[in-house]
């Protein structure tokens, strides 16, 4: 519901709702928040233009830029709730159900699912991938090296692995395999006007969304006559307090790994190699001792990429936040690469710096309830897939990155590599 307070109150002039503004790069966008932080971290903002759904009562919302202020708000999930939607834009309720599950819920029932999904997520579930995540890196990066110097390093490299890994732990049969690549594309991609190719991106989402509920029913179905050792088997076979996951529950958690389980790893794997190719003498110190650092170096990857820039929540009653005070139903949105770069917690936050100790990085969701729950598969993809770069292509090298257009994700289009002299 829309406040008198929210209608009256003046909007920064910064406008971090422009598309000018993330049409921007990184650094350029960085000077901005560097300036929130130090004069005006909580901002109140217009709404975001080019919207995924038009809302003419939508007043806009808060921007919260600085590490302490972000993680609070994470945390106090009593008072920034996540039911109402975790993006910059406003999405249809149905839609919103069926592609988050639980990261748009609030208590009871986010607990409640969060335990069930859990139950299926288990540190027996990971460690029966991890052989299969390192055999797939070997035989993406070989595909790479067949490609040939040149080659662009998201298509033939980033992108694949995340995808496969969300197909062996779920138990997608072959056959299927295909449709879900394209869905999660489509799903991660809707930004993108290169992408999208005139398409409507809205309509394209509830397509694929529709879509990747078939697969995901048709599986569970598969695993209720004949239960294996997958994660899909665990999601219907699990139960908390006598409760079972219903279709709808499962279908919208299936299409949230998707999604979530597709962009951390994929972009930070773009991001981290380009990283390496401009820092020499980081990608040196790394393959000194590779097993030894590869762990605290993850760590510096991802919040070097920040592949989630933000993340929204709203307001359940009035807060007072860094002085600002924020009244029940404004939206709240988190600025995650803003946090990760703020000097008060990162010192020299623009050097890459693998050996960064501590690293209280916010790229998995600054603690709370809805820490990603999925951030332990995404390290041992990481850890595989520069394993297998450095093992078969130790001289690889970043080309000239396309980033795409957009305010959720930190995303590379398509990037040139090239090796073997």
């Amino acid at each position: 519901m829309t406040t008198e307070a929210a209608l009256l109150r003046p909007y920064d002039s910064t406008n971090l709702s422009a598309r000018a503004f993330w049409s921007t790069t990184a650094a350029d966008r960085e000077q901005v928040y560097a300036d929130l932080r130090a004069n005006r971290p909580v901002t109140w903002h217009p709404p975001v233009e080019d919207a995924l759904l038009k809302d003419p009562d939508d007043p806009g919302y808060w921007a919260v830029m600085r590490h302490a202020d972000i993680v609070e708000v994470s945390r106090r999930n009593d008072v920034f709730i996540s039911g109402q939607g975790t993006m910059f834009e406003n999405v249809p309720e149905e839609l919103l159900e069926a592609s988050q599950s639980f990261l748009a819920m609030d208590p009871p029932r986010h607990t409640q699912l969060r335990k069930l999904v859990s139950a299926a997520f288990t540190p027996k579930q990971v460690k029966r991938i991890e052989s299969q995540i390192r055999a797939n890196a070997k035989a993406i990066v070989s595909g790479l090296a067949q490609a040939g110097s040149g080659a662009d390093f998201v298509t033939h490299c980033a992108r694949l692995l995340p995808l496969q890994t969300i197909s062996d732990m779920v138990g997608i049969p072959d056959d299927l395999r295909g449709d879900v690549s394209e869905g999660a594309e489509a799903l991660v991609s809707w930004a993108d006007q290169v992408y999208l190719a005139g398409r409507d991106p809205l309509q394209m989402v509830g397509q694929w969304t529709q879509r990747l509920h078939e697969i995901a029913l048709t599986v569970a179905e598969q695993r209720r006559r004949e239960p294996t050792d997958d994660l899909m088997t665990s999601l219907v076979e699990a139960e908390v307090d006598g409760q079972q996951l219903t279709d709808a529950e499962i279908a919208a958690f299936f299409v949230l790994l998707c999604v979530a389980g597709n962009d951390t790893t994929r972009q930070t794997t773009s991001h981290a190699l380009k990283a390496l190719t401009d820092n020499p003498d980081q990608r040196a110190w790394l393959l000194e001792d590779f097993d030894g650092r590869i762990g605290g170096a993850i760590e510096e990857f991802v919040r070097w990429a920040s592949p989630v820039m933000t993340f929204r929540r709203t307001a359940a009653t009035d807060f007072e936040l860094n002085n600002e005070r924020i009244t029940a139903g404004d939206k709240v949105v988190m600025f995650y690469a803003s946090g990760n770069w703020d000097t008060s917690v990162f010192s020299s936050p623009d050097v890459l710096n693998l050996s960064r100790d501590p690293n209280p990085h916010l790229a998995f969701g600054g603690g709370g309830a809805h820490f990603c729950l999925g951030n332990q598969v995404a390290k041992i993809q990481l850890r595989a897939i520069f394993r297998e770069l450095f093992l078969q292509l130790p001289d690889i090298q970043a080309g000239s990155p396309q980033y795409v257009t957009g305010n959720f994700v930190h995303a590379i289009r398509e990037m040139p590599c090239y090796f073997g002299g």
